[in-house]
């Protein structure tokens, strides 16, 4: 044999080497590990990390009892906390990322009827759930479920 083609034979019994290196390590990875690699690997934006800041996607919102009766007595409809949780302002100094089981983001903004509202979302796992609903100019009187007890502790 010529040396001339000793290089070009030693490289492709190399990467014959290699591939059958490569293949013998990908069979011992369990087939859902493999899928779950290469859709991270294609698409990173695909499923939003939801414990990196507030998700705005309305699919995941739940309302608690509490927000209901706010926003029944303060006249907020769902569509107006939808537009918040949207278009609306995070006021951070309202706001408890450290907050458990949920990280609470205050979000603020005027809807559609012109009302300055503040709306409270606890962002779960899962689900953001509607915590409650602020009125920020006007006192409305309202008698929802527990209101009696949020002053017990503080005589």
């Amino acid at each position: 044999m010529n040396k001339k083609w000793l290089p070009f034979v030693l490289i492709i019994v190399l990467a014959v080497v290699l591939f059958f290196v490569r293949r013998a390590q990908n069979k011992n990875v369990p087939e859902p590990e493999r899928k779950k690699d290469r859709q991270t690997t294609t698409d990173p934006a695909s499923s939003p990390d939801r414990n990196r800041g507030f998700d705005r996607r309305i699919s995941y919102i739940e309302y608690t009892q509490h927000a209901k009766c706010r926003m029944e007595c303060r006249k907020i409809s769902q569509a107006e906390v939808e537009q918040i949780m949207k278009e609306g302002k995070i006021n951070y100094k309202k706001s408890d990322m450290q907050d458990r089981p949920c990280p609470t983001y205050a979000l603020e903004g005027i809807t559609r009827d012109n009302q300055r509202v503040r709306i409270v979302f606890a962002q779960c796992d899962l689900k953001t759930k509607v915590v409650t609903c602020i009125d920020l100019d006007t006192d409305w009187e309202c008698h929802c479920p527990g209101d009696d007890d949020k002053y017990k502790n503080k005589r």
